[in-house]
């Protein structure tokens, strides 16, 4: 009985890491011919600014909600806790310092993680299963160009517009809840907003963004290119890749942290 549970258990692991590095050399595989076909002719910027509409424009107000509460929240906590020990008066620099670098950076590619990416893998795939891909190919038409590269540069310009404006929208709340629940003035919100904030943690928290969105666009475009299973494949090629694009954003927020540490802080 024991040795049927382990082997059953190891043949688990053993499919789920030769899933993994299959995976991961596909992506590696599908990033390479992005680098070759971005540089090619014919360009398609009607398609880029297309999707620039559809993944930028169309998440505004997505990014805007979740900024706007999520600056509330961490006011209303930081302002509450510190008030025990009359640190109220630290709630503009904790907060716009954690916005900045953190939580709108994060937030806002999670967001675009969950309704980019899984658009982007499901539209995809119904391609792939209702063999427009293969078509586009018969037509003397890179995929790539046509389908996968305006999608990347799209999210490569515009998460890092939605980070910023998130930052204001974010700031902004938290300055309404320290104004009308906290009892803090304003103008000396404000200023220490200004005094604390610098040009770092701006570069620190949109340049996350840049590895955030080739995350969410490069995961989305592989599993959509990728789908097995006909249109019952598309519903799980959506799953995995927001997923894999929420986890990876994760994953390397902890590492870019690490690098624009030792890039800015330490020089």
């Amino acid at each position: 009985m024991l040795n049927s549970v382990t082997s059953a258990v190891s043949g688990r692991i053993l499919d789920a890491t030769k899933e993994l590095l299959q995976t991961l050399g596909g992506v590696w595989l599908l990033f390479q011919n992005v680098l070759r076909d971005v540089w090619t002719r014919p360009s398609y910027p009607r398609l880029i600014i297309d999707q620039i509409y559809q993944i930028g424009v169309r998440s505004t107000w997505l990014v805007l909600i979740t900024a706007a509460f999520t600056g509330m929240v961490m006011a209303l906590q930081f302002g509450l806790g510190l008030e025990k020990f009359g640190g109220k008066l630290y709630v503009p620099k904790i907060v716009s310092l954690s916005i900045v670098r953190e939580i709108a950076p994060v937030f806002c590619s999670l967001m675009l993680a969950a309704r980019v990416g899984a658009g982007i893998a499901s539209e995809i795939a119904s391609m792939v299963v209702t063999q427009q891909v293969d078509a586009i190919r018969v037509l003397g038409t890179s995929p790539i160009k046509r389908i996968v590269i305006p999608r990347m540069l799209a999210c490569l310009i515009a998460l890092p517009l939605l980070c910023m404006l998130g930052n204001l929208v974010g700031i902004g709340g938290a300055l309404l809840v320290g104004v009308t629940e906290l009892g803090l003035d304003p103008l000396f919100f404000y200023q220490k907003v200004i005094d604390t904030i610098n040009l770092t943690d701006l570069l620190t928290g949109v340049g996350k963004t840049f590895f955030f969105a080739f995350s969410i666009s490069l995961s989305a475009c592989y599993f959509g290119l990728n789908v097995k299973g006909g249109t019952q494949g598309v519903g799980l090629t959506t799953t995995k890749a927001v997923v894999v694009a929420s986890m990876s954003i994760l994953i390397s927020d902890f590492f870019l942290t690490k690098l624009f540490f030792v890039l800015f802080e330490k020089s």
